[in-house]
């Protein structure tokens, strides 16, 4: 499904180089701005899981490390609980 949006850009010359860019590309400058919203929230997800990552690698500072067998199924309860958490929020917009 597709859906429409408006993007009102302040910056004319941000507007501009986009535009260059989608002509470089052979693309449409919407496929640009859908490709950079999805990386940026890539990037946030991944930023969601750096606490378990460094909670995990602090206590194996502490007490000399566990098993991957044991860090494993946390990060992939985190995953699971930040998927509900956007699939509730996405459900809700």
């Amino acid at each position: 499904m597709s859906r429409r949006m408006t993007v009102v850009f302040h910056d004319e010359e941000l507007y501009t180089e986009l535009k260059v860019e989608a002509a470089r590309r052979h693309t449409a400058a919407s496929d640009i701005v859908a490709d950079a919203v999805r990386e940026w929230l890539e990037r946030r997800e991944d930023a969601e899981l750096l606490p378990v990552i460094e909670a995990a690698r602090a206590e194996w500072k502490q007490k000399g490390g566990r098993p991957w067998s044991e860090v494993e199924p946390e990060l992939e309860d985190a995953v699971v609980v930040r998927e509900r958490s956007a699939g509730a929020k996405g459900a809700q917009a």
